[in-house]
């Protein structure tokens, strides 16, 4: 039987199985993930499973958060947007305006109607300029044309446009999605472009680390559906591959818990992620995935993301109190373990008069790319952190922590470290495996912050309010995920009393003798990984009622589910009716027009079924197996006559990954 190396790289570990398809997991390790390098963390990975390899490996699979976190956290590169057809309104459609948070677009004129003829020629030159414009000042392109899910023509002249003036990636939203709404299209472009360099670094930093191991095998990467592709694939659209670490993690949790009903709940350091399982398969979300608060067109598990992990951070409250999230913070504990000098610097602020930033620190996260330049104010911050983490007084003292390291943090290039939930499950020896005494002096400089009300005695007391917080606020999450699944409703807009019930049902601790007790009957269980459930989900399983499961490995079930993933492609082609006589089949390279409704689904299906098979064997399937859905669209006159409108032909290709012997 093949071996397989699985591996899922998080915001806060990186975690590696050696896995036999037949025998299941051989080995597992887990290794802190290193930004500035991925490599560091991926080979420390692989140092843990590779002994027990008794054969060559046949397969490298993985899964990662990277994409998903830094869509959260509002991180990613610059990009270039191309509107074809449209005009500065769409900006303020879908969110779109809010999404390029600054980066150029330029409206060309073009584009098609519903049908797919062509509404205006396109503008070439116009085009040309502003490429030649924005080229120096992004990372990459995306490309957006109306109604070009109906016809491709202007996007696909565009984007060879582009690459025949540039060399940087581009991207084009009818390759990445066949539905309408242009302006989520152009969204999900977007997201793309300004993911591919995360992705190559990625991608890189294991193919380096393979060939120093001497691993020849095909490499693939998990996308959001839970399915593989072959990484070359992945690499021209690496936003297939948001929620690809939630993905792996319900095909993971699936394996090793053998629940085929259940609510899997996957806490990291960032972010937690609920997923159901109906019936051993997960519910995909046909509408797209919303990630960050942002609502995409990549089809991928119906998934319930929050920015609320072990190493959220913690903030003052604006009543005062205690708020977590959703930004991710390096724990003290974590940030002393590695640069034991920065406990010195955290024994002299104990011992010296209370400042706003004390117990919080700033580190490069990543290294800055060859071609990237900053402003003389950014150049300052990065510079002061080239030799390791510097703290946010110092900082402060340069005139450096407002905007400069602001947008260093929201790029993804610089990470924050302060007291986070990790830190006070370490005051009380809840986890154990960084450094405590950092995690005290961070609580004790957290503890001086003014909290309104009554503030925390102690700084047990102060970890305790943290993980009640923690508790609390994850309890939401789920039963959130639950009522929007289940109903029409939703938690936050389901008025006062609805969420008064919930935090009523949440909160054991309410004093006075109530009339009555709110009580939700969870009727499937909890299946809970990653590798800080343990400690937390217990406690919050408990307060729910509802029966936990933590399976073996469910520390390194995202590693589990890229080794154990198959090979997914799904091709939809549109037939419509421009007119009374004709049936027009809208092909990826154009549309043609046919007399007979019959004649169109001829060349329809099996147009998409060798389409689907032979993107299924591109992402590095064999043993493809194809099947076709048909959909139609009817009105029904008054007079009982049937109105054909249009009609969506779906192949569906399947098999598995191919192994090096195959």
């Amino acid at each position: 039987m093949p071996l397989i190396i699985g591996l899922d790289t998080g915001g806060t570990y990186t975690d590696g199985v050696l896995f036999d398809p037949e025998r299941g997991v051989l080995a597992a390790g887990k290794s802190l993930t290193t930004k500035h390098d991925l490599s560091i963390g991926l080979e420390g990975a692989l140092a843990q499973v590779l002994p027990a390899a008794r054969d060559d490996i046949d397969l490298v699979c993985i899964s990662t958060t990277l994409a998903t976190n830094a869509v959260v956290e509002g991180h990613g590169s610059p990009v270039g947007l191309l509107m074809i057809g449209f005009d500065e309104r769409v900006l303020g459609r879908g969110g779109l305006g809010e999404a390029l948070a600054g980066d150029p677009a330029a409206f060309i004129q073009g584009g098609h109607n519903p049908f797919g003829s062509e509404e205006a020629p396109l503008g070439m030159e116009q085009a040309r300029k502003a490429i030649e414009e924005m080229a120096p000042k992004v990372s990459g392109f995306a490309i957006t044309g109306m109604f070009a899910v109906r016809n491709s023509e202007h996007e696909r002249a565009l984007r060879d446009l582009v690459l025949e003036l540039t060399d940087l990636p581009v991207t084009c939203s009818h390759e990445l999605s066949a539905k309408l709404d242009a302006p989520k299209r152009a969204l999900t472009a977007v997201l793309n472009a300004r993911l591919i360099p995360q992705l190559r670094h990625l991608i890189e930093a294991v193919g380096q680390i393979l060939g120093r191991v001497g691993i020849d095998a095909p490499l693939m990467v998990v996308k959001g559906d839970g399915s593989l592709e072959d990484a070359a694939i992945a690499l021209r659209r690496p936003v297939e591959t948001i929620l690809s670490g939630p993905a792996a993690s319900l095909v993971g949790a699936h394996y090793l818990s053998g629940e085929d009903d259940g609510i899997v709940v996957d806490m990291g350091g960032t972010t937690t992620d609920i997923v159901l399982l109906h019936d051993g398969v997960p519910v995909i979300d046909e509408d797209g995935a919303s990630v960050g608060g942002w609502k995409t067109m990549v089809e991928a598990v119906s998934i319930h993301t929050f920015g609320l992990g072990g190493d959220s951070e913690v903030h003052v409250g604006n009543q005062g109190g205690v708020r977590l999230g959703p930004r991710r913070c390096m724990p003290i504990s974590l940030l002393v373990h590695q640069h034991p000098e920065v406990l010195q610097v955290l024994e002299e602020q104990v011992k010296s008069t209370p400042q706003t930033y004390h117990g919080q620190f700033a580190l490069r996260l990543r290294k800055l790319g060859e071609q990237s330049s900053l402003p003389l104010s950014q150049r300052r911050v990065w510079d002061m952190l080239e030799e390791g983490p510097v703290s946010l007084c110092d900082l402060q003292g340069e005139g450096l922590t407002g905007r400069p390291l602001t947008t260093l943090v929201n790029r993804g290039l610089v990470l924050l470290a302060g007291f986070t939930p990790s830190d006070a499950a370490h005051v009380l020896g809840a986890h154990t495996e960084w450094s405590e005494p950092a995690a005290r002096l961070a609580a004790s400089l957290w503890l001086r912050k003014q909290l309104a009300g009554r503030p925390p005695e102690s700084i047990e007391a102060l970890s305790k309010l943290v993980l009640e917080m923690l508790v609390r606020q994850s309890g939401r999450g789920v039963l959130g995920a639950l009522i929007s699944e289940s109903s029409e409703y939703d938690l936050e807009t389901g008025g006062e009393l609805g969420s008064a019930f919930v935090d009523w049902f949440l909160d054991p601790r309410r004093e006075a003798r109530p009339l009555f007790r709110p009580a939700f009957e969870i009727e499937r269980p909890l299946v809970a990984i990653g590798a800080p459930v343990a400690t937390y989900y217990p406690a919050i399983a408990e307060r729910m009622g509802v029966r936990l499961a933590i399976p073996e490995h469910a520390e390194v079930a995202n590693a589990v589910g890229a080794a154990s993933a198959g090979i997914m492609q799904l091709v939809s082609i549109l037939v419509s009716k421009p007119d009374e006589d004709t049936y027009r089949v809208h092909l990826p390279d154009g549309v043609r027009d046919l007399d007979d409704l019959e004649e169109a689904y001829a060349l329809a299906g099996p147009s998409a079924q060798d389409l689907a098979r032979q993107r299924a064997e591109q992402a590095g399937a064999v043993d493809v197996r194809v099947s076709e859905h048909r959909k139609e669209k009817i009105f029904h006159t008054n007079d009982g006559i049937e109105v054909f409108l249009e009609a969506i032909v779906t192949a569906k290709a399947v098999g598995r990954p191919r192994y090096a012997g195959d």
